[in-house]
């Protein structure tokens, strides 16, 4: 799988005007994200959100802070928890201040990061285009889509199969009821229908029964 380099992370630092090494918070990323229990919410997750964000950045209004958000989003991944964009929020904004950033940058990033709880629809442009590259996983071919559900399952693999069939439908339930999943038009338009059409599937398939875990 492919997954966001260095130089990507560099540039970035380089255009934000960050001081100190930038090797040394990319080394912590890169740790972060490597953890073992991590099937789906990986490097390779970042690197695809980076790759939906290049395609929409002309939308944004402050990309460098959308891309620093997409790089610290999942920093903090812990599936019995229930504050990791809490947690993620505010080590992205505590490491960008110790490297010299404004608060109002570093603030801007905290909230696009919290943002990404998808309990609800995000307000403001940048938290709406941040948003749709996070959910963009959702309207991918169906082969995508499975890959991405059968990784989530990894994730939770210590859910027993009936819990982890309800709760995942819980989810997947309310992005269906939305009017749109999608609060961008360029988003909507790219993959609201195929996400409609994974995520119907994807109860239908809850609902018959786990298909290669054990409870």
């Amino acid at each position: 799988m492919p997954k966001p380099n260095s130089d990507r992370w560099f540039a970035l630092w380089k255009r934000l005007g960050a001081q100190g090494a930038p090797a040394l918070v990319y080394s912590d990323l890169v740790t972060h994200y490597a953890e073992s229990h991590r099937a789906y919410h990986n490097l390779s997750h970042i690197d695809a959100c980076l790759c939906e964000f290049d395609r929409a950045r002309h939308l944004a209004k402050n990309g460098e802070a959308i891309e620093a958000a997409i790089w610290f989003h999942d920093i903090i991944y812990d599936t019995h928890a229930k504050d990791n964009e809490e947690r993620s929020a505010a080590l992205a904004q505590s490491t960008l201040k110790a490297v010299g950033l404004t608060d109002n940058f570093t603030e801007n990033v905290f909230k696009l990061i919290l943002a990404t709880k998808h309990t609800s629809m995000p307000s403001g442009l940048d938290a709406t285009l941040l948003v749709d590259v996070d959910l963009s996983i959702l309207g991918q071919s169906q082969a995508k889509f499975d890959e991405y559900e059968r990784q989530i399952r990894e994730e939770y693999n210590w859910v027993d199969a009936q819990a982890f069939a309800i709760g995942r439908s819980s989810v997947l339930k309310s992005f269906l009821e939305r009017s749109s999943i999608y609060s961008t038009d360029f988003f909507r338009s790219k993959y609201e229908a195929k996400a409609r059409e994974n995520i119907i599937q994807s109860l239908a398939q809850l609902q018959e029964g786990p298909k290669g875990f054990k409870p």
